[in-house]
């Protein structure tokens, strides 16, 4: 297959070092996008705008001392259009953390947060400087979701991956609705481990080592995650309530440590994973819910931040059915972004924003 091309919407646009897009349904047709400097940046949705302006600075916060550190999820309240709250997920130091909180925009200016307005909504310390995952979003039953690695360094070393007593290496479900009681947010009644003694009750799904990105598809609610790898195995998982998904017993569906053996029982193994021979890691997408690209609907889209290749699957609920590559860049992808009408998004490290953009799949 000849693979579809992509251009950049925004041509006149750059940014550095891009770690998220997102949209809030508020009628304004505006996109946000974070810099991993700790800039969130807004502009209107349309081809010929020439710049963006600053929504939120809050660099004097965020440590990006290590390569996977800084201002890394954004996620827009359900209900932003009438409150005016957004979330963000960033690192911080002394000690090294991972924070999330929630700002609010100006009273007067919904073009601009209100940088005093910050509430801390959760704070995870890191032992390491990698592996902080960082994605945040909202899913369809109004919790907000927070993706962790593992803590870093190589080979999951403090064995979080399978420690539900700890909330590294796992994807976490918390209820956000009410900051102003005496805990900053609560815990959904039906969440999977909240009965169980010495976990944690936030856990949604654990056996993560560096979830970095995940998303909900908008039209099924299904939660697609990508998981980096060690040094062999990049995975895509559909994510289901309180799965284990392996690491570090396993790196894909291949025991991390075969010298050592490796017991799959109860594991819940990626729909899809690629070697390192094609790429180093994974950078999960979006479920494409569009109507530009009319032969991709339902197909979701990933990809891998050394290479640039932008790949497509279908999957029926038992077995993918469809897994092809869709398209190469000549840049380091390390996002993908999400508009309120189902436009995917291609983001790059400094090499801006892109769109696939042909009709003809395959």
């Amino acid at each position: 297959m000849k693979p579809i091309a992509v251009a950049r919407p925004f041509p006149k646009l750059n940014f550095r070092r891009l770690t998220g897009l997102a949209q809030p349904n508020d009628g304004r047709d505006v996109l946000y996008v974070t810099e991993q400097k700790g800039f969130i940046k807004a502009f209107p949705n349309r081809q010929d705008v020439a710049k963006s302006s600053i929504f939120l600075d809050i660099t004097d916060q965020v440590n990006e001392g290590g390569n996977e550190e800084g201002l890394l999820g954004l996620a827009f309240d359900p209900g932003y259009e009438n409150n005016g709250f957004f979330y963000v997920y960033y690192s911080a130091k002394n000690p090294r953390r991972s924070v999330v909180s929630r700002f609010s925009v100006k009273p007067n200016d919904p073009g601009k947060a209100d940088p005093g307005s910050e509430s801390i909504v959760m704070e995870i310390a890191q032992p390491f400087s990698n592996h902080n995952g960082g994605q945040i979003a909202f899913g369809h039953d109004g919790y907000l979701y927070i993706a962790l690695g593992d803590g870093g360094r190589g080979g999951d070393p403090m064995l979080n991956g399978q420690n539900t007593a700890t909330l590294l290496g796992s994807l976490i479900r918390i209820d956000v609705s009410d900051l102003t009681g005496r805990f900053r947010y609560r815990i959904p009644g039906d969440n999977p481990l909240s009965s169980i003694a010495g976990a944690k009750p936030e856990i949604w799904a654990y056996g993560f080592r560096n979830p970095w990105r995940f998303s909900f598809d908008r039209e099924t609610g299904d939660l697609w995650l990508g998981d980096v790898g060690q040094n062999l195995w990049e995975e895509i998982n559909l994510v289901k309530k309180g799965r284990n998904y392996g690491w570090n017993v396993m790196e894909g569906t291949h025991c991390f440590r075969p010298r050592n053996g490796c017991n799959e029982t109860g594991l819940e193994l990626p729909i899809v994973e690629y070697s390192s021979s094609q790429g180093c890691s994974v950078i999960g997408g979006y479920v494409y819910r569009g109507t530009r690209l009319p032969s991709l609907f339902g197909a979701y889209l990933y990809g891998d931040f050394c290479r640039g290749t932008v790949w497509a699957l279908r999957h029926d609920g038992q077995t993918v059915t469809e897994h092809i590559l869709l398209a190469k860049l000549d840049a380091q992808i390390t996002s993908f972004g999400e508009d309120q009408s189902g436009n995917v998004y291609i983001l790059t490290r400094d090499d801006g924003i892109y769109q696939l953009v042909s009709r003809e799949y395959p």
